[in-house]
């Protein structure tokens, strides 16, 4: 049995929502500037039922199967039907962190996009001071493919940014 859900973003998941993307902690991770009202993460959840195919990306909620807890989300976003390819990103609550929530979710997105979606392959950007991102990444098969030289500014410095890649070789 798997130790997650996942599942469509629901209007319960609001304050969650929130919580985490008004965590100005993690905004680097988004390149997000300024905080969300409540009233437009409201709007966002109410149009996270457009299909993939024509939004372009589509956030799962990640659920713990043993209590049905939300944990977290994870994204396909850059969603390109014509190259077969999409982004993925996740971010955990740091309560679940490092207890095989996140290696369970990725997993699980990436039998989506490869069996549901046909998708020939999955990308990430993960900065370089992101060992746990890297190390999960890694785990669940990724190759680091590129390296974009001080790509982004985080207030006192420039970082460099990994790309990483999974291909599907199963494909027919």
């Amino acid at each position: 049995m798997s130790k997650i859900r996942l599942r469509a973003l629901e209007p319960g998941d609001l304050d969650f929502l929130s919580r985490i993307e008004n965590d100005k902690s993690l905004w680097h991770l988004s390149h997000t500037q300024q905080p969300f009202s409540k009233q437009l993460l409201a709007q966002y959840i109410q149009e996270a039922d457009r299909d993939i195919y024509e939004a372009k990306q589509f956030r799962f909620a990640i659920e713990a199967a043993e209590n049905q807890a939300l944990i977290g989300f994870i994204d396909l976003f850059d969603f390109d039907p014509k190259n077969r390819r999409a982004g993925v990103g996740i971010i955990l609550d740091e309560q679940y962190r490092k207890q095989g929530y996140g290696y369970a979710a990725l997993t699980a997105v990436i039998d989506y996009a490869f069996k549901i979606l046909f998708l020939h392959q999955l990308y990430a950007n993960i900065s370089i001071d992101n060992p746990a991102s890297i190390r999960l990444f890694e785990e669940c098969g990724f190759i680091k493919t590129g390296c974009k030289k001080d790509w982004n500014f985080n207030g006192n410095e420039y970082v460099d940014e990994l790309l990483y890649q999974l291909l599907n070789n199963n494909q027919e």
